[in-house]
């Protein structure tokens, strides 16, 4: 670390001219050095740039995005310059990460055990979170498991090193991307930074979630003697071949080198392995049309967290593939301990299909589709019988009647804070839409 300022160093906010304190260096990188700051009795995160970076065209950048505003409440954003007398350089201030927090590289490294639900809960937030940036006309141009972080208990996102975000698709991109994550288009100078691109490299980090693998690197990185940046480009740009390409099997992983990805491959339903699929086949050969967009991933995501179902024999997640049972195939062994799992009860909404677990909740977007993604308020949950532990029955949390068919027709209504017992074709009005149970 080159400790560009030093700890009780004082600092001015451009914005109303307010004075900081420099508390402690915090890590740093190819750009600067990040620190705790205290700013009107409050901690805060400083980036303060090296002197080669601190260019006339990354202050105009930082000026643009504290001008736009953050997309959503997820986003390390920049939020006021900072400069201090005497120096050349400046920096910018942002939220400061929370400590619950961890890096996507401590996942990788298997430092942090999860569960699947805090996965596919932080891969929906990713999805959610890029959607909202591209909404606003921007492109990230640096997507990797380098700049995003998670609570492992919750699977919240907080997204950093936003200060080399940049308007979608122009040619002024201070970064360009992280070797492995780039589209590559931009390695070939075929393409700018964009959001097509930015798919690209979302669809990549997704992959990294779920397999704790990279999509491209099997059997050809296996095969490489020298690490050097031609194989890279090779394997990452000018050749690239999807690991599990269903019309190409060149670059399968490697049994007792590439254990990850030959072993959680299987785990996950037919549809979530056929958008990988996709975004490494069609989405390499055609950028601008095969590649699967926020909102596919944001959906699949949801179905994912929802298809969750507990192995009764050691309690290990499962995942229910619904589309693999219509058309005709079996519910696979638990992947842990290899028995067979017991499913349970499931809700069926508007196409989608929810495992009543012990600790499943409903949220505002299962009841109404115009809801959002917000799993911090749920509207319903499964409960246990308190004198009749046999029984299972689902709690109204919401703020709404809800209207109840049984299978004999007999009709009732669930007012809040009210439960429903859980039975075998009993359909439940929930106002926007109506489901059924299926045990």
């Amino acid at each position: 670390m080159a400790n560009l300022l030093k700890p009780g160093q004082s600092l001015t906010v451009e914005t109303g001219g307010l004075e900081c304190e420099v508390e402690a260096l915090l890590g740093g990188g190819g750009q600067g050095e990040v620190y705790r700051i205290s700013l009107g009795g409050k901690p805060f995160a400083l980036k303060w740039y090296f002197s080669q970076q601190a260019t006339h065209q990354q202050r105009k950048n930082l000026e643009n995005l504290i001008r736009i505003g953050p997309p959503n409440d997820r986003f390390l954003w920049p939020e006021s310059l900072v400069k201090a007398k005497g120096l050349p350089s400046f920096g910018y201030i942002m939220r400061l990460r929370p400590p619950t927090h961890k890096s996507l590289i401590d996942l990788m490294k298997r430092q942090v055990d999860v569960s699947f639900r805090t996965l596919t809960t932080t891969g929906l937030e990713l999805a959610e979170s890029f959607f909202q940036l591209h909404a606003k006309g921007l492109c990230y141009r640096d997507i990797s498991f380098g700049n995003a972080f998670f609570d492992p208990s919750t699977g919240h996102v907080l997204v950093c090193d936003n200060d080399n975000v940049g308007v979608d698709n122009k040619s002024d991109a201070l970064v360009e991307g992280t070797l492995g994550f780039m589209a590559p288009e931009i390695v070939t100078r075929r393409a700018r930074p964009s959001r097509q691109t930015d798919l690209f490299s979302l669809a990549v980090l997704l992959f990294y979630l779920l397999m704790i693998h990279h999509p491209l690197e099997g059997k050809r990185e296996s095969d490489i003697k020298c690490w050097d940046m031609p194989a890279k480009m090779k394997l990452y740009m000018t050749e690239p071949v999807f690991i599990f390409d269903p019309n190409d099997d060149s670059n399968r992983p490697v049994p007792g080198y590439h254990k990850n990805a030959i072993e959680f491959w299987p785990l996950y339903p037919q549809s979530i392995r056929n958008l990988f699929i996709r975004s490494f086949t069609e989405g390499i050969r055609d950028p601008e049309h095969g590649r699967v967009v926020e909102t596919e991933w944001r959906s699949a995501m949801v179905l994912l967290r929802d298809s969750i179902v507990y192995c009764a024999g050691c309690g290990a997640e499962n995942f229910y593939d619904h589309g693999a049972l219509k058309a005709g195939g079996q519910l696979s062994a638990c992947w842990h301990c290899k028995k067979p799992v017991d499913l349970p009860p499931r809700l069926r909404i508007a196409g989608s299909v929810i495992m009543l677990n012990h600790d499943t909740k409903l949220y505002p977007h299962h009841t109404d589709s115009s809801r959002g993604y917000d799993f911090a308020a749920p509207v319903g949950e499964v409960k246990q019988h308190p004198t009749k532990p046999q029984l299972w029955g689902l709690k109204n949390l919401s703020d709404e009647k809800w209207v109840i068919t049984s299978a004999d027709g007999t009709v009732k209504d669930v007012e809040p804070q009210q439960s429903l017992t859980i039975a075998n074709g009993t359909r439940i009005s929930f106002g926007r839409v109506e489901g059924e149970i299926r045990a």
